[in-house]
């Protein structure tokens, strides 16, 4: 199908032909603007409102509460932005409380509104595989903490929390909880109503739908300002024309998502566990990052003591292999990810992580072609290294 073997559904996956499908009419045929009154935009915001009412009903909750975005990021700044203002405007609360692990998304918005706009940022304690305890989120939370968010499950190293868990503390202190479901959507429940949040962010482009959009559930009676002024959308929350064939596409998307979560996550654990027993029997000096079980069933990751993780990617990249690291290496300056720093691992070890993340198209050969040429790649490194 594709020239290479792809192991990195972690940072987006292939459109779905039946989403394809389902988006294609809404380009041309119906293109009419949403906002507009007359026939053409009547169809067009028809098929926005079956997209949400078909979200909603996949998620758990009412239309109401489903609000479309650009993107898993803008729906991240959308919830902590939002609710942090009305928080501070309302009742005064400036705190903030998040794991140091967070997507960019969510800790640079942390950390910008504390530092331009006056909040109170405190970061979560981790265990070593990046998971918080709802001892730890009990013992935090203050009479002015305006949001909490925590991620579902971790994008670099696969870890998933204890959402449902952590929800239930926070609305039993009254505190407005988010999480950033978006890597978690492609493989466990979003029932909203189950895991008790406030807040969900997800993105369709992780879950086989197309990149550019996204979809923000706030639970009813939730307040939030406005971070995105123009015309009266999304209920005047957020102004911009729909993307009609987007919305279309995540809603047909996450429908296949949700109906087939368990065939493909069969699939996918069956093929992971295969590298990670592999890795651990033929590659010295190697760790797992991460939760070793309670993680994304198509999430392996790992560190390699005394390995260049760029140059590791290029190997790998020459051999026909596309994979990711969690290093944030620059040429000339290499620097480990915050989140393997953030969970304690030494920089000689960081340096040299590897992301691996199989699909709903990685097959058996795919798998036996990676693991046949990995151990050689690693021991070339070192000996280059060395």
């Amino acid at each position: 199908m594709w020239d290479g073997i792809y192991l990195d559904y972690a940072a987006t996956t292939p459109v779905d032909q039946r989403v394809l499908e389902a988006m294609l009419p809404y380009f041309r045929e119906t293109f009419g603007n949403p906002s507009s009154i007359h026939r053409w935009g009547q169809k067009s915001e028809a098929a926005v409102e079956q997209a949400r009412n078909k979200i909603a009903q996949l998620m758990g909750c009412s239309a109401s509460e489903i609000l479309f975005t650009s993107c898993g990021s803008e729906s991240d700044n959308f919830a902590l932005r939002g609710v942090a203002y009305h928080a501070l405007k309302s009742r005064g609360a400036r705190h903030i409380l998040i794991p140091p692990v967070e997507h960019h998304a969510v800790l640079r918005t942390a950390q910008d509104l504390a530092e331009n706009h006056g909040f109170d940022l405190e970061y979560l304690p981790i265990d070593p595989f990046g998971s918080v305890s709802a001892e730890d989120l009990e013992s935090r939370i203050r009479s002015d903490t305006a949001i909490v968010s925590i991620m579902y499950a971790n994008n670099e190293i696969g870890t998933i929390n204890p959402i449902q868990e952590l929800a239930a503390i926070c609305r039993a202190k009254n505190v407005p909880f988010h999480t950033d479901a978006v890597q978690a959507a492609s493989q466990l429940s979003i029932d909203v109503k189950s895991l008790d949040v406030d807040l969900m962010s997800i993105g369709a482009h992780k879950f086989y739908g197309p990149k550019g959009v996204g979809a923000l559930y706030v639970r009813s009676g939730v307040d939030l300002l406005s971070i995105q002024t123009g015309g009266s959308q999304e209920a005047a929350l957020r102004a911009g024309t729909h993307n009609v064939p987007l919305i279309v596409g995540m809603a047909k998307a996450l429908e296949i998502t949700v109906m087939d979560r368990e065939v493909f996550n069969q699939h996918y654990q069956h093929l992971r566990d295969q590298i990670f027993s592999f890795v651990q029997r033929h590659i010295p000096d190697v760790h797992i990052s991460g939760h070793p079980q309670m993680r994304l069933p198509n999430h392996a990751s790992f560190v390699f003591k005394g390995i260049d993780g760029n140059q590791l990617l290029i190997a790998l990249d020459i051999a026909g292999i596309g994979c990711s690291s969690g290093s944030a290496c620059k040429t000339g300056n290499p620097e480990p990810s915050d989140v393997l720093k953030a969970i304690g691992i030494e920089d000689e070890w960081a340096l040299g992580s590897l992301r691996v993340t199989v699909g709903r198209q990685t097959t058996q050969g795919d798998i036996d072609t990676f693991l046949e040429v990995l151990p050689d790649i690693i021991l070339k490194l070192r000996r280059t290294h060395g």
